[in-house]
């Protein structure tokens, strides 16, 4: 049989192990204590009845221990489930604690709540969005970095090796050397070929974007010399109406300048042929055989031709055509 009070005099005097004493309080640290405190009706060594309340994987179970059980270490406390639902499990500790002193009774039931609020902001916690921290290794980045730099390179150099090998199998510098199955030859082969196809694609492309661009550009200087050639027509056509203007007024004035000498030519002559009558007249008949009328005449004319005025005209011409015509 356990004696309950000596064990406590001897806790509560002496040492014990599972005691922590601060300056205030003492506590302690047995897990089936019901509340946490080093006391005479909390001490879980101390009594021989004694009950409590715990968590086991998110899972509450009620444990209980009686006189009998106290000889028995394995069998010592006796186990049961409580429901998730919170009255049935108050309902449950009510029946198995029927006859209990009614401090242990409310001590459980007030542990109950406790364990079952902390459940539930566990589950919170861990459906709500967390923040990781993560440390970052700089000697590991770096030499992850350098192995996929030299991977790089070394993927480089066996593409050429294999371009080269496939170059040369077509070529037939191995002949009957290597023993290859002719589909996997067969599929670099096409590979080869899509990859040049490619290539010649996008090279025709290029061509045709640069051959757009030249037709581009000649249209613009197309249209720029036609603009100017636009502009000189016209500064050409103000040219040749101005000088139409001054030909006419030069025309007219040279018009005007040989209807006065044709007048003065005319009463030139008959003021000529008046004085000749009147030599004639006076002279005598040996003097008019002397000068026939024919040499007179041809005096006439000489003197009407040296008193004739002059006119130069100049002409523009712009073909042989009208040259030509001009001599005619």
């Amino acid at each position: 049989m356990q004696h309950d009070d000596v064990v406590w005099s001897i806790i509560n005097k002496s040492f014990c192990s599972f005691k922590v004493n601060t300056k205030t309080q003492r506590f302690c640290r047995n897990e089936y204590n019901l509340t946490g405190l080093c006391s005479r009706s909390s001490c879980p060594l101390a009594n021989s009845q004694y009950a409590t309340v715990r968590e086991e994987n998110g899972i509450i179970y009620l444990y209980m221990r009686t006189a009998e059980r106290v000889a028995f270490p394995k069998n010592m406390w006796e186990k049961v489930k409580l429901s998730r639902n919170f009255e049935k499990a108050i309902h449950q500790i009510n029946e198995n604690l029927l006859y209990w002193p009614g401090f242990i009774k409310s001590k459980c039931k007030q542990r109950f709540l406790k364990i079952t609020q902390y459940l539930i902001r566990m589950r919170k916690l861990r459906l709500r969005r967390q923040k990781k921290l993560v440390p970052l290794q700089r000697k590991i980045e770096r030499r992850e970095r350098r192995r996929e730099e030299k991977a790089l390179v070394a993927a480089r150099l066996e593409n050429a090796i294999e371009k080269q090998l496939m170059e040369r199998l077509k070529q037939g510098m191995y002949n009957d050397v290597y023993n290859f199955p002719q589909k996997v030859f067969d599929k670099a082969v096409e590979a080869v070929e899509v990859d040049r196809e490619s290539e010649a694609e996008s090279t025709d492309e290029e061509e045709r974007e640069q051959q757009i661009e030249r037709e581009v550009e000649v249209e613009l200087e197309a249209d720029e010399r036609q603009a100017q050639r636009n502009t000189h027509y016209i500064e050409a056509d103000s040219d040749i109406e101005d000088e139409d203007d001054d030909y006419e007024f030069e025309n007219i004035s040279m018009d005007e300048d040989s209807d006065s000498g044709q007048k003065e030519k005319v009463e030139l002559l008959d003021s000529f042929e008046s004085d000749v009558t009147d030599i004639e007249d006076t002279l005598p008949s040996t003097s008019k055989k002397s000068h026939p009328k024919g040499a007179i005449k041809k005096n006439k004319a000489k003197s009407i031709t040296k008193s004739r005025p002059k006119v130069e005209i100049e002409y523009e011409i712009e073909d042989d055509s009208q040259l030509q015509r001009i001599r005619n």
